[in-house]
């Protein structure tokens, strides 16, 4: 019986033994690099923008490392409709102007637009365009503004940051995640955002170190029926 006892516990042990594994990482893993900023924007699952809503269709966020914050709106004209800002959106001057969705990112830390990046003149005197803000239509994507000061963003986070008001109170969207708003969507990723009309395949990527402004594939020239032959 007693042989029999230990028979038994030998084989519990053998068995245990050989159903445990050990799992040792590969030094020569290299992990996948990141998808490009349109295949992440359409390939990353959409979370539920429920617990980003801020009123009036806005969706906002902030970044896990609190270095850029966006969100998906609407503007009128220049003026877009920002809940952590004040802006002219409501003002019934402007109710004649067409509403259209964007999305409207803004950095603590940014580079500097590139030179064929600036879009305005600052009031005819070429001073002034700063990064640190993109900006994404249904149909064109643009990096920088005509401001004078730092965006609220850096005034929250950055170097002499307060660290509170309306900025500090958005909404973490974590690394890899899509928000979907009007059609547009963001994901943060790669140490930045990427925002994008899917569909036309025109969207920015922002981070503190560089951005990317991606333009939809040309169009292709349509052409017209070929004229009959003269010749008799």
């Amino acid at each position: 019986m007693r042989r029999n006892v230990l028979g038994i516990f030998a084989a519990l042990i053998l068995t245990a033994a050989t159903a445990c594994t050990i799992t040792t990482q590969d030094p020569g893993y290299v992990p996948p690099p990141p998808l490009p900023p349109m295949e992440q924007l359409e390939q990353a699952t959409v979370v539920d923008a429920k617990s980003f809503a801020n009123g009036d269709g806005v969706i906002s966020f902030i970044t896990e490392d609190r270095t850029v914050a966006c969100s998906l709106t609407a503007a009128r004209g220049e003026h877009v409709n920002l809940p952590y800002e004040q802006n002219n959106f409501g003002d019934t001057a402007n109710n004649k102007l067409a509403t259209v969705p964007v999305a409207h990112c803004e950095l603590a830390k940014y580079p500097q637009p590139k030179g064929e990046d600036v879009k305005d003149d600052c009031a005819g005197i070429n001073l002034g365009y700063l990064g640190g803000v993109a900006l994404l239509t249904p149909d064109s994507a643009r990096y920088g503004e005509c401001r004078s000061g730092v965006t609220q963003m850096e005034a929250t986070y950055g170097p002499k940051g307060s660290k509170a008001g309306a900025m500090a109170q958005l909404q973490v969207l974590g690394d890899g995640q899509n928000l979907e708003g009007n059609g547009l969507r963001c994901s943060a990723y790669k140490g930045g955002v990427a925002c994008g009309n899917v569909s036309a395949g025109v969207g920015f990527f922002v981070s503190p170190e560089h951005y990317e402004l991606i333009s939809g594939p040309e169009e292709t020239a349509s052409t017209g029926p070929a004229e009959p032959s003269k010749t008799p």
